[in-house]
């Protein structure tokens, strides 16, 4: 799945079904709250997320379309980087969460159960040689944003 931060309101929705119905609405706010950060071009965010993230099917296939647009449009953002790991690209250390690093101080994983916050150097140290590896391995700029053409043309076909 993707990130809060770059997913659309009905793919939010989607990823939250579990949560308890009252709280839903409230949920899909805060998250579409917090992209307001995006919009701060002091900040640079770089994001690595796999194929199979993006292309997993959580919506219907023209909202799917939709989020991948809505994905590529971000990364033409100058504060904002988009980097994605093609499924044909081999790599050992298999990415099972989302994790964030917001300097050599902190950093999340995020798991279906929660996030676990992460202060120690080392630790943070280890995530991010974890996210330089993805980054080595994923494809930006103009291969990037036609990899998501062609997934959301995929969708939408």
């Amino acid at each position: 799945m993707v990130t809060g931060l770059l997913s659309t309101p009905e793919y939010i929705r989607a990823s939250i079904l579990n949560a308890p119905p009252t709280q839903q609405a409230k949920a899909v706010g805060m998250k579409l709250d917090r992209q307001a950060v995006l919009l701060d071009r002091s900040k640079r965010f770089t994001f690595i997320l796999t194929e199979q993230a993006v292309r997993y099917p959580l919506v219907a296939p023209d909202a799917m379309a939709v989020q991948i647009d809505h994905i590529s449009s971000l990364a033409r953002q100058a504060n904002i980087t988009i980097s994605l790991l093609p499924s044909s690209v081999r790599y050992s250390d298999t990415p099972l969460s989302t994790f964030t690093v917001y300097d050599e101080r902190l950093a999340t994983i995020e798991t279906d159960l929660g996030a676990a916050v992460f202060r120690d150097p080392r630790d943070v140290r280890s995530l991010l040689d974890r996210f330089a590896f993805y980054e080595d391995q994923s494809v930006t700029g103009d291969a990037a944003q036609d990899l998501l053409s062609r997934w959301a043309w995929e969708f939408r076909s």
